[in-house]
């Protein structure tokens, strides 16, 4: 199996790329990715000198370039990763988000299709579906009603990719997912926002009453889906993933704050954002019934594990803290980063 893995120095792209490496025999992947300020090739260090992993810089907005990389190398799928994924950001900048998560999609889908690629994978998220009440969840048939700019970013991807399958009878596939954490998370997202900040002996801000809801996956367990959608999913099908571990966000800091031994007088509760969705949760019982998949860590182990990454891993969030990362939450939360 050969992929073209776009956004592979990200997050979940980059755990995806070791995970298959070190899980399926013969595989090889080409991974695209802009680097752009959460692209990260130390993420991929271990994979560094492999032969099976080749890195290419490049934008998937920049159409030809894919384009003339997928005709050379002929991939049998496509699984992209990349997107602006942060809230925060598309409420201060949403036009990178159109550009990057629809046009960029647009433009990835035009090259594969013309290249006569296979399997095109889209991964997206549940906040597509917007926000929840008390009781229910996301199925693969909600309806589509995102209520920020990144969630309507990744909406327009999406119906792109649905189009795509419908007009030009590609095979593509959509996953959403739940909150992911885990190894090599950019630490604007809440997890190693709060493990680090509390290594650190800084505020965990908590937005608003701290009682917004969050289902929670373990990176490796939604890498695990992906891998199984591309081997058993159906064209044109969606596919919810989620780990069954619903938590309000002050829930999720508290059990930071037990397991890192640090104070509970470093939470503090700010300015809740605009357009906040108070809940989501996912229906996965259909990649349970037709992938065979299931999560296997939990939400204590999972925490454990990303806790341990990240005090094994001090150089590697620290560098990006004192850049980028620190000069823009200033702005938004003061010096309690």
């Amino acid at each position: 199996m050969k992929l073209l893995v776009t956004g592979g120095a990200g997050f979940i792209g980059s755990n995806f790329i070791l995970h298959v490496l070190e899980t399926v025999s013969g595989a090889r992947v080409i991974n695209l990715d802009a680097l752009t300020y959460a692209g990260n090739l130390e993420n991929l260090a271990a994979v560094e000198n492999d032969s099976r992993h080749q890195f290419v810089k490049m934008d998937i907005r920049d159409r030809e370039a894919v384009a003339r990389l997928c005709v050379a190398e002929k991939p049998d799928a496509v699984v992209n990763f990349a997107a602006e994924s942060h809230v925060d950001r598309s409420i201060d900048g949403p036009e990178v988000f159109a550009q990057t998560n629809v046009l960029g999609t647009l433009s990835l889908l035009e090259a594969t299709r013309k290249a006569g690629t296979g399997v095109f994978l889209q991964v997206s998220t549940d906040e597509v579906y917007g926000t929840l009440g008390a009781g229910g969840s996301f199925s693969e048939t909600s309806p589509i009603q995102p209520n920020s700019p990144y969630a309507a970013s990744k909406a327009g991807a999406d119906q792109f990719v649905r189009a795509y399958h419908h007009t030009h009878g590609m095979d593509t596939r959509i996953t959403r997912c739940s909150n992911n954490y885990g190894p090599y998370q950019f630490p604007e997202k809440l997890i190693p926002l709060m493990i680090t900040n509390a290594m650190e002996g800084r505020g965990l801000p908590v937005y608003g009453d701290g009682l917004h809801v969050r289902d929670w996956i373990y990176v490796t367990d939604h890498c695990r889906a992906i891998l199984a959608v591309l081997e058993k999913g159906a064209a044109g099908e969606v596919y919810n993933i989620g780990g069954v571990h619903e938590l309000p966000n002050i829930e999720v800091v508290r059990t930071i704050v037990r397991a890192a031994g640090a104070d509970e007088s470093l939470i503090e509760f700010v300015k809740d954002r605009p357009g906040h969705d108070r809940r989501y949760a996912i229906d996965s019982s259909k990649a349970r019934r037709e992938l065979g998949w299931e999560p296997r860590v939990g939400f204590s182990e999972g925490i454990g594990r990303t806790l341990a990454w990240y005090q094994a891993n001090r150089r590697w969030w620290e560098r990006i803290k004192s850049s980028e990362y620190r000069d823009y939450y200033e702005k938004m939360y003061g010096n309690r980063l």
